[in-house]
């Protein structure tokens, strides 16, 4: 559309990232929430319980009591027992616990059948828990109806006693999973009239078999059936406590728990293997004869005051382990203990909500999209993805520490995408733009300012633009007699060997070879990219010109028999600066009287002897970097106005030769006033070590004998270029 405003280069990028950012997001979001991303997830999760885990500030109050394989074949070895145990060891178990003031005693075991060793073994069973009174037993709910199954609570056995406050709104709502049965297998008759609370032994898992999430009740026939934790809770708390469930909480007497829309708290795991002290079933066992036998025990009943007890198996025989997120084979009332340890803890883990996710993700996809289409090159894109890709990751640790479940696979592949995306994105939309950079450039800049053009190609403005600019122009003295001199082989070589030296430090110092025309370079600074310091640059890029060449002077005099010496030209000023040429062939070159003035001064070093030469303008812009000697006011050919030249010198050179300079100021003062005699034998004192002072001296001669007629302005006018 005519008039439209053209969008910056660098916020077109911006945008562009960003739209890879959203669709990278959606991408992500379009896996996750229909659980493709689930399995993935939970082994990251696993990690994360690991790393973290930490015991809670009431885990010493639950302990077990392991059937394990010690005591297997303690009941083996010792008393002949086979399996099953009889029930009126478990009855021991209860009664050890009562007298040791236990809060509460879960058994995690099924009573379906009656004893193999009797109805008296049943009873003493009975004996056992009653004395107790604070037991837990469990019982089986199924979600189907089979033989051997009631679908109706019985008649027979009391309904337990728990209701929960918003229950039927809440199932009504959120049409939860893994919380409703059909049918009950019922424990013995001398369980159910002895247990303080009848539990649910039902543990789902997630979808690969591991247990990271548990209801903490369920419900059947109207009924409400506490977890093994919950009913421990139950019996260690006194009555009257209330429970209250809305979506995303369970509220057990003002404990806030967090639950997902199937009732599922998210467990946090204290540990590998036995996280809760745990005892022998054997060593407890033992003790209980010891003290019926008035010995003294070896394991004092005392140790279970005011713990939650829970009986379970973890002898492999007895196939209940599970895995867990802290181990692949974890026992199955150590899940439960996790449980009543995080129920007393108040820590469960806390799922981050789906809303949240998603604006987290969208964050982290928009961050990595914008991230890569705001640099450029190799190293900075790397860097780039170096610090993004470990976000997520980062962010998702932290988020476990602080306890919540943050979805790290669904964030992490957001943001791979949006990196992965965003850089083919810009290599395809820019990769056009850089290669054109690259060929046009490559020959006279420095890898360094290809890449910050690529990265700001708005910087770049083709077709000629004014700059001020500082302008260099060198030249090999004497080269055309040593050039006749050499084969092309070897003059090809001894050039290039010279101008691949030079040109290195030019381009160090940030500067844009214009050209070369045989052994001479010229070269500029200040475009296509801005440098406050240009004439800094250019100085110091001539004097290390010098140095170099110093240094290859030896190399150069075996070949050629000569030594080799470079007349460098700086001066700064306006000129216009861009491509010039044809459609099909252009040349980054500059035009203007600043430039003549440079290629002038490069020449001018004949006259005085000398090997780099500055003007006034650079003067002026160097701030007093360099120490310099004011050489002569000279009028060159093609230029109206006179200029003040300047030789500069590293400060050790200045050091060295400061006598000889201050003489030859001295000097240059009395050539000025016109006291060409005085001038000229002030000179002649350091002619021999002084080559401009030597040119003076001849010059202060020929003005003696013959002065200007014109008036004198101290001016030295130059009659070749």
């Amino acid at each position: 559309m005519a008039g439209a405003k053209k969008v910056p280069p660098r916020l077109r990028r911006v945008l562009q990232g960003g739209l890879v950012g959203v669709i990278a997001a959606a991408v992500a979001a379009a896996l996750w929430l229909p659980h493709a991303l689930d399995i993935f997830e939970y082994r990251t999760w696993d990690l994360r319980a690991r790393l973290l885990e930490r015991p809670g500030k009431a885990t010493r109050q639950v302990v077990t009591i392991m059937l394990d394989d010690k005591s297997l074949a303690w009941g083996k070895d010792v008393n002949g027992l086979s399996w099953p145990w009889p029930r009126e060891l478990y009855g021991i178990v209860a009664r050890f616990c009562q007298q040791g003031g236990a809060r509460a005693v879960v058994f995690d075991v099924l009573y379906t059948e009656p004893s193999s060793y009797g109805v008296d073994d049943d009873h003493s069973f009975a004996d056992g828990l009653h004395q107790s009174g604070k037991v837990v037993g469990v019982m089986q709910l199924s979600d189907h109806v089979a033989p051997g199954l009631s679908p109706v609570w019985p008649s027979s056995a009391a309904a337990p006693a728990l209701s929960v406050q918003g229950l039927d709104a809440w199932l009504s709502k959120t049409h939860p999973q893994h919380i409703a049965f059909d049918s009950v297998q019922l424990p013995i008759t001398e369980l159910l009239q002895n247990a303080r609370f009848l539990a649910t032994t039902n543990l789902p898992s997630d979808s690969d078999g591991a247990y990271r999430r548990e209801p903490l009740f369920s419900v059947f026939d109207g009924h409400v059936v506490p977890s093994e934790a919950l009913a421990a809770w139950l019996v260690g708390h006194p009555p009257g406590e209330s429970l209250a469930i809305r979506p995303g909480e369970l509220s057990v007497d003002g404990t806030r728990v967090p639950i997902d829309s199937d009732g599922r708290a998210i467990l946090r795991y204290r540990g590998p293997t036995l996280t809760h002290r745990a005892y022998s079933a054997a060593a407890v066992l033992q003790a209980y004869q010891q003290m019926t036998d008035g010995k003294k025990p070896a394991l004092d009943p005392s140790v279970f005051k005011d713990k939650y007890v829970l009986f379970g198996f973890s002898a492999p025989g007895l196939f209940d382990l599970k895995p867990a997120p802290v181990s692949g084979l974890y026992p199955g009332v150590e899940v439960n203990a996790t449980m009543l340890d995080n129920l007393l803890s108040g820590d469960f883990m806390h799922p981050m909500s789906t809303a949240a996710t998603i604006v987290l993700l969208l964050i982290l996809c928009l961050g990595a999209g914008v991230g890569v289409s705001a640099v450029s090159g190799a190293t900075r894109t790397a860097l780039t993805y170096v610090a993004l890709v470990p976000l997520a990751p980062v962010f998702s640790i932290a988020a476990y520490a602080l306890g919540w479940w943050m979805q790290l696979v669904a964030l992490e592949l957001g943001t791979l995408f949006a990196l992965v995306g965003s850089s083919l994105v810009s290599y395809a939309t820019e990769g056009q733009q850089k290669r054109y950079i690259k060929s046009a450039f490559k020959q006279y800049l420095s890898p360094t300012i290809i890449e910050e053009l690529i990265a700001h190609p708005e910087r770049l403005k083709l077709g000629g633009e004014k700059r001020d600019l500082s302008i260099f122009f060198s030249d090999l003295q004497g080269f055309t007699a040593i050039s006749e001199a050499l084969t092309p082989e070897d003059l090809t070589l001894l050039l290039n060997e010279y101008l691949t030296a030079m040109t290195d430090i030019i381009q160090e110092e940030g500067g844009t070879i214009d050209k070369y025309e045989g052994d001479a370079i010229i070269a500029f600074w200040n475009a296509p990219l801005s440098q406050d310091d240009h004439a800094v640059r250019a100085v110091r890029a001539a004097l290390r010109c010098q140095v170099k060449l110093d240094e290859m002077r030896p190399v150069f005099r075996a070949r050629v028999k000569k030594d080799l010496y470079k007349r460098i030209g700086i001066n700064s000023g306006p000129a216009v600066v861009g491509n010039f040429g044809s459609h099909t062939k252009f040349n980054y070159t500059m035009l203007g009287d600043a430039v003549n003035l440079a290629s002038r001064l490069e020449g001018v070093n004949k006259q005085f002897k000398t090997y780099t030469m500055i003007s006034a303008m650079v003067k002026e812009r160097l701030g007093g970097a360099f120490p310099l000697r004011e050489v002569s006011r000279i009028a060159v050919v093609g230029r109206k106005e006179p200029v003040t030249v300047y030789e500069p010198m590293t400060a050790g050179d200045y050091e060295r030769r400061r006598p000889t300079l201050e003489v030859f100021d001295k000097g240059l003062q009395e050539y000025y006033a016109g006291k060409f005699d005085d001038a000229r034998r002030i000179f002649e004192s350091i002619a021999a070590d002084d080559p401009p002072a030597s040119c003076y001296m001849e010059k202060c001669r020929e003005l003696a004998a013959g002065p200007p007629q014109d008036g004198w302005s101290g001016v030295w006018v130059m009659t070749q270029k």
